[in-house]
């Protein structure tokens, strides 16, 4: 069986270094899955994936719903972390091309920017939640 969390992470970051907008702020390699503190400045990390299984569709294909956090993090002043999250919200407006699932709901992202916890450190960090309904055969 396919995992829901990995189709719409790979998709997501399709979506993400397609945009033009996006690469103009972040370097591609920059934008990546894993741990959510920065290696890197800008970078872009997708991680926090959650699963909801809905059941079964016609045909033998599951059904779930995905969550997965998009964290935005810069260096720099907090327009340019601003201007990184509006090019992720741009290119995640509509649903991204999977390869092996359709995704047959998108909720619309939202971005919440956040203050380092180590203020020590001139981070600026947005964290958007993204979430959509995937319908794979297995």
């Amino acid at each position: 069986m396919l995992e829901p969390t990995l189709i719409l992470q790979t998709a997501v970051r399709a979506a993400l270094t397609a945009s033009p907008e996006l690469l103009a702020l972040v370097p591609a390699d920059n934008v990546r899955s894993g741990p959510i503190r920065p290696d890197r400045m800008p970078c872009v990390i997708l991680s926090g994936d959650q699963v909801q299984y809905l059941g079964r569709a016609s045909g033998g294909q599951h059904v779930a719903r995905v969550f997965l956090d998009v964290h935005v993090w810069a260096l720099e002043d907090a327009g340019t972390a601003r201007q990184i999250g509006a090019a992720c919200l741009a290119a995640l407006i509509d649903p991204p091309a999977t390869d092996g699932a359709l995704i047959v709901e998108w909720s619309k992202p939202s971005i919440l920017w956040l203050r380092d916890p180590q203020p020590d450190r001139a981070y600026t960090h947005g964290v958007m939640q993204v979430e959509g309904a995937l319908q794979w055969k297995a």
